[in-house]
């Protein structure tokens, strides 16, 4: 009778060691690996991608270096280290990074993030024609096609900017950053109605209806810099290795300061208006208040 009762007991302190704050844990696997190998991985990438979304970019970093010590290199991972790179200021480093997907899977992406470096360098005609090339590669894109519409205004393209920023709005009605941006051409070109009923039509906040208006306002006193630049001889940099011998290709960048960051995104990221995302925001910084362009 001793020995019955010793072994239930034996069993019942094994069934107690599983079991934490009345939750019964599972017993290690002994399984292969192999899928939830795969399946982690993917879950490590996804974590790092909402890092990123809320802004915790040089976090993201050092998880892109522990991703890929554990799990290797792949395009995907050197895409996300390339934003966030540029979003921390180190144009060069993201730059290269870009340049080396522009052909692979990943190449869309790459030609945007190039054409941002670009923006935020006051580089105007690089800028427009990375982006492009981003919105020859995937037409559907909404954010590619907003920037690119959004670079053209930069450069006083308003009659080229007009149909990648009505195709966003047309793909996206509900997004604000659309609405704010063709908005922003309307009042370029003096049609103040358009301007009103799209930011009616599109129930924008007044904080969005004051940024409206404030980019209207830098994009005009920035014309007399586009139009000398453009009367200026040109010179046109060497193209990216990545697409030598291309002849859409675009053209390298060339060094500034990396800390052109615009001050009104910080500023944003820290409010966190929802009706102005960081993304509307953090296109084409610039570091003086009288002249940065926002999105």
């Amino acid at each position: 009778m001793l020995r019955p009762l010793i072994l239930v007991c034996c069993f019942a302190l094994a069934a107690c060691s599983q079991t934490v704050g009345g939750y019964r844990q599972a017993a290690p696997s002994l399984a292969e690996p192999g899928a939830d190998a795969v399946d982690t991985r993917g879950t490590y990438l996804d974590l790092i991608r909402r890092m990123q979304k809320q802004g915790a970019y040089y976090a993201s970093l050092a998880h892109i270096e522990a991703f890929r010590q554990r799990h290797g290199d792949s395009a995907a991972l050197r895409l996300l280290q390339a934003d966030a790179l540029r979003h921390t200021g180190q144009l060069d480093a993201a730059g290269t990074l870009y340049d080396g997907l522009t052909r692979g899977e990943q190449a869309a992406a790459a030609w945007h993030g190039l054409g941002l470096i670009a923006a935020q360098r006051d580089e105007d005609a690089v800028a427009e024609a990375a982006l492009a090339r981003a919105a020859q590669l995937t037409p559907l894109d909404t954010s590619v096609l907003g920037d690119l519409g959004y670079a053209r205004l930069r450069a006083g393209q308003l009659e080229q900017a007009r149909a990648p920023l009505a195709q966003a709005l047309e793909l996206a009605p509900d997004d604000a950053r659309a609405v704010a941006n063709l908005a922003v051409w309307a009042l370029l070109r003096g049609d103040t109605g358009t301007a009103e009923r799209l930011m009616q039509q599109g129930k924008v906040s007044e904080t969005t209806r004051t940024e409206v208006q404030r980019q209207a306002i830098a994009l005009r006193q920035r014309r007399p810099v586009v139009a000398t630049a453009a009367a200026a001889p040109a010179q046109t940099p060497p193209a990216p290795a990545a697409a030598a011998g291309r002849a859409d290709s675009v053209p390298r960048r060339v060094p500034v300061d990396p800390r052109a960051v615009s001050a009104v995104v910080q500023g944003s990221a820290e409010r966190g208006d929802p009706t102005l995302p960081a993304t509307m925001l953090e296109r084409f910084g610039h570091p003086t208040p009288a002249t940065e362009s926002t999105r």
